[in-house]
């Protein structure tokens, strides 16, 4: 049963936003004690902005939900901008007064000083790379003659903006290397605009292509153009609303060098489902085009297939259906002739790799190449050429890498050719083709293990070191150890815990436990110089392996979707209850964090048990779980959340939206939220409005603020120098909130 949101008409009982013009900015909440006073016993308060309530009532269901701070939805209003601004004023001047917090900056600026390498690509002779010398806010894509070639910058994005946010957001080069479609992003945004530069003279052709959104370019056979995805512009491309409004009618297109944008042909759309998302991917050997098209409402994905000729493709061409209607994901793999290779979870939620064969017309039978195991199937590359062409198989299994080498062998079962032996307990990635050679690049990271980059033969399973960054840490010194612990309903959770060695279980160790759990999206081990900073200061780091991520397949998954996510928040809830009965840590000890989705699970977790922390960061985080699907992309979240429009998810998503169920007159523990003025994936909105119900709601001593970035976004492309200043202000603030003795930290 549905029924719809009378707020879609703006039912409101508020005056209009106008009236707010003397909101007052004048101190109303003051808090005291540990959290509010600076100096842990001075006389100092902390006093929060007067944020103005409006009498907003919307309908859900035949609920009355009030929603007092919808005005700060407003990016623009001088009301929402002088409330950012003085919120500011307040999180910075409390920052400020923190002693560590110099020392935790210059060490976290000290250890980010390190070469770091992304992964090769080769294109012809020519091989491809990003590299940062250490401390650039953007990484800088090169050019090479060959692997031993000397390398030349190519594009350097660091020139792009004098305050380093502009980002270089994808490049894709030709087959043969001599040209290069690059996106570029402004401020963090979703939003790219490719050019095309020619790698010989390192000049920009004139072709800009607009208005592209969550997509990469894709070359034709003759590398005379590429296809993309198009959104509708916003209708005010000026202001803060093309950051806010919602993402529709995408269009596959295709550029054609030297033409206008405007010109671009559609390839593929859907005008009667706007709210689809589609993508499209020639094929290595260029003669089809792969599309794809999935809802943000249904699990899984459509396929279909267009053949492609020489010069610009008409409009109107034949599509071919492959899989024709939604319920299972397909990912394309590779093709060998008219045998296509797609990745599925159809039949195996742990998902397989299967062999359609186009040839065999008009039914496309499927026949299992690599067959569902234990693990889950994260990744299938195909790499080589002929006899030598083998398949990479990435594994999951209990949350670590696992890699597989299979033979190709047509519609065959493949047979296994070997594991690709890595150095412990880590996340492998990469495996990408490089033309035809049977050799690829592949990174390997853990909590203490910075990404190495190795160089594998596919046909000897041997890999050799290609690059390896030197960073300024004994990584001796820490321990990594995974863990199983028990969920509320039984049910088995993996952890990573890292620290360093010979820690006391004796319940003092200031802890952060980080979690995420959602959209089919692994905790898996990475290294972090924000993580190592804080494990340096003494703090323990525990990573939990929450169900609605992908550790264990699309069954793990399901188990943290719609009407399960509180199963979500009770492994996090589970998570840290072990960690304080097993002496780790201990209540006030005890930090939560998350980022975007995981910044909605700090919220609830909180909301549920602020008795089981001492501090919370909630970062880019949905909190407003009735309206997330107004803004931007957030209507593509409903497969994972449920939709405010169906009775029984509105119950759910009701039950645990951390906007509508902070209490008043409770003891909230410490909360610094953070986002970005620019964030166009989880608008600001969500934090503001969270923020100031909770700083109404605050009954305890410790304080709640939120810093919020200008000129970012959320999170993609933030300069350096910002995430530098962002994680000290955030290790600051836990170290003030947990009472830790910080020294100064050392290699």
């Amino acid at each position: 049963m549905t029924a719809p949101r009378t707020s879609r008409r703006a039912r409101s009982l508020a005056p209009p936003l106008l009236a707010l013009a003397a909101l007052s900015l004048a101190a109303c909440g003051v808090t005291g004690g540990r959290g509010g006073d600076l100096q842990r016993g001075g006389a100092s308060p902390l006093i929060y902005p007067d944020t103005a309530r409006v009498e907003h009532v919307d309908d859900y269901q035949g609920e009355q939900v009030p929603d007092p701070y919808r005005w700060l939805e407003d990016p623009d209003a001088p009301e929402t901008r002088a409330w950012v601004e003085t919120q500011n004023e307040l999180t910075f001047g409390y920052l400020d007064t923190i002693p560590e917090r110099e020392t935790i900056r210059e060490r976290l600026e000290a250890l980010w000083n390190y070469e770091r390498y992304g992964m090769p690509e080769v294109h012809g002779e020519r091989v491809f790379f990003v590299r940062n010398d250490g401390l650039q806010d953007q990484s800088v894509l090169y050019v090479a003659d060959g692997l031993e070639g000397e390398p030349r910058v190519l594009i350097d994005p660091n020139t792009f903006s004098e305050d380093g946010t502009v980002s270089l957001a994808g490049w894709v080069p030709t087959d043969d290397g001599s040209r290069v479609a690059y996106a570029l992003a402004d401020g963090g945004s979703d939003w790219r605009t490719y050019h095309v530069r020619d790698v010989t003279t390192g000049e920009d052709l004139p072709d800009v292509v607009p208005w592209v959104k969550f997509s990469g370019a894709s070359w034709d056979a003759e590398d005379k153009g590429f296809f993309y995805t198009r959104y509708e512009p916003p209708e005010n491309t000026e202001d803060s609303s093309r950051l806010s409004d919602r993402s529709r009618g995408p269009q596959v297109r295709y550029h054609a060098l030297g033409t206008d944008a405007a010109e671009d042909v559609v390839i593929y759309e859907r005008p009667d489902q706007p709210d689809w998302l589609l993508g499209g991917r020639v094929t290595d050997d260029g003669r089809w085009l792969v599309l794809t098209a999935s809802s943000g409402s249904t699990h899984g994905n459509m396929v279909m297939l267009r053949p492609l000729g020489e010069g610009v493709p008409a409009a109107s061409g034949t599509v071919r259906d492959i899989v024709s209607e939604f319920g299972a994901r397909y990912s394309y793999v590779g093709n060998d002739g008219s045998v296509f290779y797609f990745r599925t979870d159809d039949g195996a939620p742990n998902g397989q790799l299967v062999a359609i064969d186009m040839a065999q017309q008009p039914f496309f039978p499927r026949h299992t190449v690599i067959a569902e195991s234990d693990a889950a199937l994260r990744q299938v590359t195909m790499v080589g050429s002929g006899d030598e062409t083998r398949f990479v198989g990435v594994y999951l299994q209990d949350a670590a890498s696992r890699v597989e080498l299979f033979h190709v062998d047509g519609a065959a079962p493949a047979r296994p050719a070997g594991q690709v032996e890595l150095p412990g307990l880590g996340t492998a990635s990469g495996f990408g083709r490089q033309g035809d050679l049977s050799t690829t690049f592949y990174s390997y990271q853990s909590y203490t293990t910075p990404p190495r980059i190795d160089r594998l033969d596919v046909t000897t399973g041997t890999s050799e070191l290609f690059r390896a960054p030197d960073v300024a840490f004994d990584p001796e010194r820490f321990e990594t150890t995974r863990v199983f612990y028990t969920s509320k309903d039984g049910t088995r959770v993996p952890m990573f815990i890292t620290h360093k060695q010979g820690l006391e279980l004796d319940g003092g160790n200031p802890t952060l436990l980080y979690g995420y759990g959602g959209f089919n999206i692994p905790q898996v081990p990475r290294f972090s110089v924000k993580s190592l900073v804080w494990m340096e200061l003494g703090g323990v780091y525990a990573a939990a392996c929450l169900r609605g991520g992908g550790e264990y397949g699309e069954g793990w998954h399901e188990a943290g979707t719609r009407t399960r996510k509180q199963n979500v928040f009770d492994d996090c809830i589970a998570a840290a209850e072990w960690l304080v009965q097993r002496g780790y840590t201990s209540p006030d000890k005890l930090a939560l964090h998350g980022r975007s989705n995981g910044g909605l699970l700090v919220g609830a977790v909180v909301n549920q048990r602020p008795d089981l922390f001492g501090a919370a960061l909630p970062a880019v985080g949905v909190m407003d779980m009735l309206r997330f699907d107004e803004f931007t992309i957030g209507w593509a979240w409903v497969r994972d959340y449920g939709s405010p429009d169906v009775a029984e998810e509105f119950a759910a998503l009701r039950a645990y939206s951390p906007y509508h169920n902070i209490r008043g007159g409770t003891d909230y523990p410490a909360v610094m939220v953070t986002t970005a003025d620019h964030d166009d994936r989880v608008v600001p909105a969500h934090s503001y409005k969270y923020t100031a119900a909770l700083q109404r709601a605050q009954a305890g001593d410790d304080p709640i603020l939120i810093r919020i970035e200008t000129r970012a976004g959320h999170g993609a492309g933030k300069p350096t120098s910002m995430k530098i200043d962002e994680a000290a202000d955030m290790w600051s603030f836990l170290a003030h909130e947990l009472e830790m003795e910080i020294d100064a930290p050392r290699p």
